[in-house]
């Protein structure tokens, strides 16, 4: 198994910026591709980016331009930089691995999951 421990999330004025972390521990070595994805309040959880160890990424159409993700493969940490937040980005942000080589963004593709850090951002 893969713990994942989300950090960063909080509350930001539209036009602002945050930056997520993610750290995981225990067996890593499957879990090649890390993302993030992103659940608001009465809405279906969503792929927002995905990065191969190797650097490809994938992003979604909602965030491209805005967000960045990145890791740090010796500190097993990815990371997502968040900015011009827009309202509609609010919403609980989930860290997920998944062994493999292509950055999907299909929640069902990924079987090890963090706990969620929220983002709020108030126009």
């Amino acid at each position: 198994q893969v713990q994942l421990v989300e950090s960063g999330g909080g509350s930001v004025q539209a036009g602002g910026s945050l930056r997520l972390s993610c750290a995981a521990s225990g067996y890593t070595s499957d879990a090649r591709v890390m993302a993030w994805f992103r659940q608001g309040p009465g809405k279906e959880r969503e792929g927002v980016a995905a990065i191969s160890t190797t650097g490809s990424s994938a992003y979604s159409d909602s965030v491209k331009g805005r967000f960045t993700i990145s890791r740090d493969n010796a500190k097993s940490t990815v990371y997502l930089q968040m900015n011009n937040l827009k309202p509609e980005d609010t919403a609980m942000y989930y860290c997920a691995a998944r062994r493999g080589l292509n950055p999907f963004l299909t929640t069902s593709q990924y079987n090890n999951w963090g706990q969620g850090t929220q983002v709020t951002v108030s126009s």
